[in-house]
């Protein structure tokens, strides 16, 4: 039997069908009601499942995060950022012997054009890293188009294996650039992250990888990977939904992820903390926060999705430990400032009510500034993490039956009305 929900308009009864999801809320089926002239009203599209998905589950009251099942605290415990892909990729934990065919696949699709290193630099300087790595990504789509049938599963996957390679290559090509340092060059047999890890920092071929810092950012991407249909994701569908070239989709994502309300998060915890500028600044701007009249606010606190905790959070904070322990920063004044707020926030009434909690983008933005990455190119460590969830959505979209993307608006300027000759207007 099938469950039904009623809606009555103007004393019509409209029968609309329910189902259930494997977790979280039943879903109201209202496609049919433009038939009867209506449609529904959702900013934010806050109350609207956009797509049907097996990736990724939040249950934002119980602070959940599920990536085919498994829980991001054990993914992060036991697994890695190159497990983790295959899993959004595949749909399931590979063999031994398939993730590492997997990576091997992945490894010989690391040599980007020499043409997308001299576009990288023409880029003046200044530019913003997110602005270069955008254009790195679009300009892929002039690189391979010909003869891309994304109706081929098999070549579908290789323009996701391509796209995990060579994404982290060219953010470590726009981070030399911006920080106006000579490339170093790929060196063959390393982890994903110790190759990104070498191609940001090494100061020669053979430099030694730290792997406590590697590690550190091998978990950033995996904590980052995906995160449902938030606003980057949602644009890569609904470009994908028009039959776009599928490096142009990511592209799409990229400048989605920029804003500071989504991806620019953790570049603007690293912001706020230079306003306050001194620990003995803290009580002044926490009360800033407290009062509803000051813009001011925390930013890294709470969560939109995570009503309780940042299960994320929860997994990078031994991490974030660990990194300073390593590097020995102990008198850093925006790293404690860091701590500080981080302390205050655990045991302050006023955060406790509000559940303004450390989220995971606090945390990876004290990593980030911890390994001595500008705040500007935050948001870039983050996109080379998301691309194994913008790639998966889009192979799953279009795997499946799917309808271009076509919201509707409530429109409430004037009615129609005629046009009048400009020596005729008052």
């Amino acid at each position: 039997m099938v469950d039904t929900a009623t809606l009555v308009v103007d004393g019509k009864e409209i029968t609309l069908e329910v189902s259930s999801p494997s977790e979280g809320q039943d879903v109201i089926n209202v496609a049919s009601l433009v038939n009867e002239g209506l449609f529904t009203f959702d900013p934010g599209f806050l109350s609207t499942a956009s797509c049907e998905s097996t990736l990724t589950y939040i249950d934002g009251d119980q602070g959940k995060l599920l990536h085919r099942g498994y829980s991001i605290e054990q993914l992060a415990e036991k697994s890695n950022y190159m497990e983790l892909c295959y899993l959004l990729l595949r749909g399931e934990l590979p063999a031994q012997s398939e993730l590492a065919n997997f990576i091997a696949a992945v490894e010989k699709e690391t040599v980007v054009h020499e043409q997308l290193v001299d576009i990288c630099s023409t880029f003046p300087p200044g530019s913003h890293p997110m602005g270069m790595l955008g254009t790195l990504v679009s300009a892929m789509s002039a690189f391979y188009h010909d003869g891309l049938d994304i109706n081929d599963p098999d070549q579908r996957m290789q323009v996701a294996i391509r796209l995990l390679a060579q994404i982290p290559i060219c953010a470590a090509i726009v981070f030399r650039h911006h920080m106006q340092k000579e490339r170093v060059d790929l060196r063959p047999g390393l982890s994903y992250a110790d190759q990104f890890y070498h191609l940001m920092f090494s100061e020669s071929n053979d430099s030694e990888v730290d792997p406590i810092l590697s590690k550190a950012l091998d978990q950033i991407f995996l904590l980052h990977a995906d995160h449902e249909q938030n606003a980057s994701t949602s644009t890569v569908r609904l470009v994908g939904s028009t039959d776009a070239n599928p490096y142009g989709c990511i592209a799409a994502g990229i400048a989605a992820l920029w804003g500071p309300s989504h991806g620019g998060a953790n570049e603007g915890v690293l912001k706020m903390i230079a306003e306050i500028g001194d620990e003995s600044r803290i009580p002044q701007y926490i009360k800033k926060a407290k009062d509803r009249d000051d813009p001011f606010r925390i930013m890294g606190f709470g969560h939109r999705v995570y009503k309780n905790f940042d299960p994320r959070a929860a997994c990078v904070r031994a991490t974030c430990n660990d990194v300073l322990d390593r590097l020995g920063i102990k008198d850093d004044p925006i790293l404690e400032i860091a701590k500080t707020l981080a302390k205050i926030a655990r045991e302050d009434e006023y955060f406790i009510e509000r559940r303004l909690y450390p989220n995971v983008d606090f945390y990876s933005g004290v990593i980030l500034r911890a390994l001595g990455i500008p705040q500007d190119y935050f948001t870039v460590i983050f996109a080379v993490g998301r691309t194994a969830g913008w790639i998966a959505q889009w192979h799953e979209m279009v795997s499946d039956g799917y309808k271009i993307g076509r919201p509707r608006q409530k429109y409430t300027g004037p009615r129609q009305r005629d046009y009048v000759a400009i020596d005729q207007r008052s």
